[in-house]
């Protein structure tokens, strides 16, 4: 079950990041992020009224709080590497935030199996593989750093997620959004500029909100079941959707090594999920 959890919620989280990324080409990336958010709380607390999960937890809150803030911080970074860079580039180096759950579930003494582990190291060489062929000199080296960046703090993001999934993952995701819709406010306030929105970007907006928390949702229910270091591997890998999407949609053309980034990701996804 954790690892169908992780995956569909890579599936959600890569479909919401293409949504995002290309209302950001149109839009600030902060107005679409603080939009998209205050859908997502509503849509989380919704969630957590339903599953009668609405409680009161300091733990909870100060875990679900430092992941709203790291993930808040990375969205920016990573809504703007969107707008700003290829997402077929972009979306695959973000990927990398897995290196900071896994080393830290390490640490704190999981062991996966010999297959899991196996997984974990091919699964991250063919995201790698997947955006590597485009690190050659030839783009704009700023949306790549800003992708680095975003991964660093996702990595600590889902960390923290994970940490709050332990007692309560809707909450978790509830004090998380509840933290990045104040901090959003605050800015809004401050630079009294909404970004651009205007009304019709509503629906898409709530799109982007609800299949991100839903994402969200997924995977802290996936990390109260599963090890860290394999869930947040399998989590990872939503850019593989988005850059699909791209390709589909967008007509971004993929180099042929993507392919086999592709190609090869899935193969330690296959190696996770029999270990």
């Amino acid at each position: 079950m954790p690892v169908i959890l992780a995956l569909l919620s890579s599936l959600v989280w890569g479909l919401s990041d293409f949504l995002g990324g290309t209302l950001s080409k149109k839009r600030k990336a902060v107005a679409v992020i603080g939009g998209s958010q205050s859908f997502g709380l509503l849509f989380v607390s919704l969630l957590a009224i339903g599953f009668q999960a609405w409680t009161w937890n300091q733990t909870v809150w100060i875990n679900g709080a430092i992941a709203g803030a790291m993930g808040l911080l990375g969205l920016v970074c990573f809504y703007t590497a969107l707008a700003t860079g290829q997402m077929g580039i972009v979306a695959p180096i973000s990927s990398l935030s897995a290196v900071v759950p896994v080393t830290i579930g390490l640490v704190q003494g999981e062991r996966p199996s010999a297959m899991q582990l196996t997984g974990i190291v091919v699964a991250l060489i063919g995201v790698i593989l997947a955006s590597g062929p485009e690190l050659n000199g030839k783009v704009d080296p700023r949306p790549v750093f800003l992708a680095l960046f975003a991964a660093l703090t996702f990595g600590f993001c889902v960390y923290f997620m994970a940490q709050g999934a332990r007692i309560n993952p809707t909450m978790t995701v509830t004090a998380m959004r509840a933290v990045q819709v104040f901090l959003v406010i605050i800015l809004f306030l401050a630079i009294r500029n909404l970004g651009g929105l205007v009304k019709r970007d509503i629906p898409m907006l709530a799109t982007i909100g609800a299949s991100d928390a839903g994402a969200n949702v997924l995977y802290t229910f996936a990390a109260s079941l599963g090890l860290l270091s394999v869930v947040s591997v399998l989590g990872s890998l939503y850019p593989i959707v988005t850059v699909l999407l791209a390709w589909w949609i967008l007509k971004e053309r993929l180099m042929q090594i993507q392919y086999v980034g592709i190609a090869i990701t899935f193969s330690g996804v296959a190696l996770l999920a029999l270990g």
